[in-house]
């Protein structure tokens, strides 16, 4: 397995990743996605041993005081073979100087642990009460 942030996939491959995750809200307006990948701060994609994209996570950050984790997928015949750690550690060592790191995902139990695993905790584990976190979704 090969992870890069300097062998950029080609767009087609991309929309192949998205499509096999089910992530098809992206892929219905490839333009968007496009833009939204070349406006990102940092990206970093999984090849399998055949050279074929496997992964990638995307991230958004002022490199100052925060991070945002927007988008971390692995298809399904990759995952559990490390993919995704090795795409989450590249994002956390990019951006290991940073107070905060965010990521919003879905409430899939599977997720939880996975990211717990990798030293995240959701807002109100840190203090009850004093942690909060709001989103808009449409």
């Amino acid at each position: 397995m090969e992870i890069s942030t300097t062998k950029v996939p080609y767009q087609e491959q991309v929309l192949a990743l998205y499509d096999c995750v089910g992530w098809t809200s992206y892929t219905k307006e490839p333009e968007v996605l496009a833009r939204a990948h070349a406006n990102s701060d940092f990206l970093v994609y999984a090849y399998n041993d055949d050279h074929q994209l496997i992964g990638l996570a995307r991230a958004i950050s002022d490199d100052a005081t925060i991070c945002y984790v927007q988008d971390i997928l692995v298809r399904p015949e990759a995952q559990r073979t490390g993919a995704g750690r090795k795409l989450f550690a590249a994002v956390q060592e990019r951006f290991e100087h940073l107070r905060q790191f965010v990521l919003i995902t879905d409430d899939d139990p599977g997720q939880r642990a996975f990211y717990e695993s990798m030293g995240l905790r959701e807002g109100n584990n840190f203090h009850p009460g004093v942690i909060r976190v709001f989103a808009r979704f449409s």
